[in-house]
């Protein structure tokens, strides 16, 4: 059985549907019904970066303009033979073409598979291979990198890869993007209307991998229902067409791809970066009136930073959203006086959605404390052997209408089918403890715990060193004891010179009546922490670092 005709059972679909977490349309619907209610609203505006400076230029597109190449595209990916169920890749930057090019794929029934700008030829390879894709769209060079060159090179051992197509300028061999607008336009060959498309919410509709930082980065298997379940809680309170939703992530990233959704959903407008920074991002924020912003923490400190910390007038912006990874707790309080709003948490991840989120009518620096309340139609379960505390907290169990169908290694194959597994619960590989309020505090990853019978708790001791002024960034991580223990040590970017001491940050923090098994005893100093492109760092090469079998540089 293909991995793509995997479908919940109808009971499943009855029962999500009855709670109203569930829909009986997708995308293409919402296209259709904003064209026809509210043609000219904006629905997507793009900017793109100068080559140097932080110089911005822009496209707006109305829902009728987004309709239409939606449409075009669409015609021009049937003409290179993209049918229901067969699998189109991407892998490109954050432009309205990216936008429209996905839906044009979904207008087909195709399943989408979006690839990070930043993943390398070692990795795409497989990926495209696991998953079949039959066509790849790519740009010809972004960031340094000839996308176009090494797709062309990996092409011959990619038997099911039938066509590639290039935005820019084309390899030999490869269909250049500039002519799916030639004067004979493909779509008028094959003509694919919107009114024409019928939607099958349930099937699997696009498949995202994940970044694979503690273990065999897998393929998530999601439908429109998945996807759309896994994001309506960033719709709470509710989003209408007077919002506009920025979201600095990539594209091709699920927290991107789900705020695209919510805003078409909506009929609201999207913002659309497709070179960060924190200056850039500012400058978004104010020019657009951009009313909800979705991101990573490391995208708030970089606004943060750009305003020197300095609180701004943002008149419009009511929500303030970071999910994906724990936050710093200094985070909040910053955020909250720089923005003039709450920082929302979210505990949530590819595989899921949004699981939990603090909502607006929590107090103002809850984010601080809580990760929140569960989204609707979610079912958390703690696991443990021991008793479930904030210094040991429990592995989290999901189960609900947010959860991928299935799983699927890039590397092994092996294909998890979730509602086949543990009763539908997903293991989600984190910790968590209850906040004592009706929701959860995200602890870390459990690959990252550090300790042996008592456990280090890792956020608080990161945050808790976030206070010290000689300490600009830093991570946790565990290194192994020659008794066979681990220790925990902490990798510190510095902002004095001289740089902190370890002695002058365990006098700190014992300043602050931290328990003492909590405390590091090592102390590494690195220029910057490695992180992958949604912000999280990599702990698992920092550990390989500190062991002497890596390079950060990789």
């Amino acid at each position: 059985m293909s991995i793509f005709t995997i479908r919940p059972s109808c009971a499943t679909a009855e029962k999500y549907r009855t709670t109203g977490v569930w829909r009986d349309s997708g995308p293409i619907g919402d296209l259709r019904r904003w064209r026809a209610e509210s043609p000219d609203a904006i629905a997507i505006r793009a900017y793109r970066a100068a080559a140097v400076g932080t110089e911005l230029c822009s496209v707006e597109l109305s829902y009728a303009d987004y309709a239409h190449y939606v449409e075009r595209f669409a015609g021009a990916l049937y003409e290179l033979g993209v049918r229901p169920g067969q699998v189109v890749a991407f892998q490109l930057p954050n432009w309205w073409q990216s936008s429209a090019l996905l839906l044009a794929a979904m207008r087909l029934q195709a399943v989408l598979a979006p690839i990070m700008t930043t993943i390398r030829p070692r990795e795409l390879e497989p990926m495209l291979a696991r998953v079949g894709a039959n066509v790849c769209v790519t740009v010809d060079e972004w960031d340094g990198f000839h996308h176009a060159a090494a797709l062309r090179e990996m092409a011959p051992r990619l038997p099911e890869l039938r066509h590639r197509v290039v935005i820019g300028t084309a390899d030999d061999g490869a269909t250049e993007f500039g002519s799916f607008f030639e004067e004979t336009p493909w779509e008028q060959r094959h003509p694919v209307a919107l009114d024409d498309a019928s939607e099958d919410p349930d099937r699997v509709a696009i498949l995202f991998f994940t970044s694979g930082t503690s273990g065999e980065p897998k393929g998530a298997l999601h439908s429109h229902n998945t996807v759309h379940a896994g994001m309506a809680c960033l719709g709470d309170p509710e989003v209408g067409q007077q919002d506009v939703i920025f979201t600095p992530h990539s594209l091709m990233h699920t927290l991107a791809y789900r705020s695209t959704l919510l805003s078409l959903w909506n009929g609201a407008s999207r913002v659309l970066l497709d070179s960060w920074s924190g200056e850039r991002g500012a400058a978004i924020l104010t020019e657009t009136g951009t009313t909800i912003m979705l991101a990573a923490p490391t995208f708030i400190r970089d606004v943060i930073a750009a305003w020197d910390g300095e609180p701004q007038r943002l008149p419009a912006l009511h929500a303030l959203v970071c999910s994906g990874t724990t936050i710093p707790r200094p985070l909040v309080s910053q955020a909250r006086r720089v923005f003039g709003v709450p920082l929302q948490a979210g505990w949530g991840m590819t595989e899921t959605g949004l699981i939990t989120r603090t909502r607006e009518e929590d107090w103002p620096e809850w984010a601080a404390h809580s990760d929140g309340r569960p989204c609707k139609g979610v079912e958390i379960d703690l696991r443990s052997d021991t008793d479930i505390t904030c210094d040991q907290p429990g592995r989290g169990f999901v189960r609900g209408g947010g959860v991928c169908l299935a799983t699927v290694g890039r590397d092994t194959g092996k294909v998890v089918v979730i509602a086949d597994q543990n009763d539908g619960w997903y293991d989600t590989g984190d910790l968590a403890a209850p906040d004592g309020c009706g929701g959860f505090k995200l602890m870390g990853r459990a690959a990252d715990r550090i300790g042996g019978v008592f456990m280090i708790p890792v956020n608080d001791v990161e945050s808790a060193l976030l206070g010290h002024p000689g300490v600009a960034d830093v991570a946790l991580v565990g290194y192994p004891t020659d008794d066979g223990g681990e220790l925990a040590c902490a990798v510190v970017v510095a902002s004095t010179s001289p740089p902190v001491t370890l002695d002058e940050l365990c006098e700190y923090l014992g300043s602050q009546g931290m328990t003492s098994w909590y405390l590091p005893s090592r102390l590494a100093l690195v220029e910057t922490l490695p992180r992958n492109t949604n912000g999280k760092v990599r702990k698992e090469l920092l550990r390989r670092w500190l062991r002497g079998e890596a390079a950060l540089t990789e």
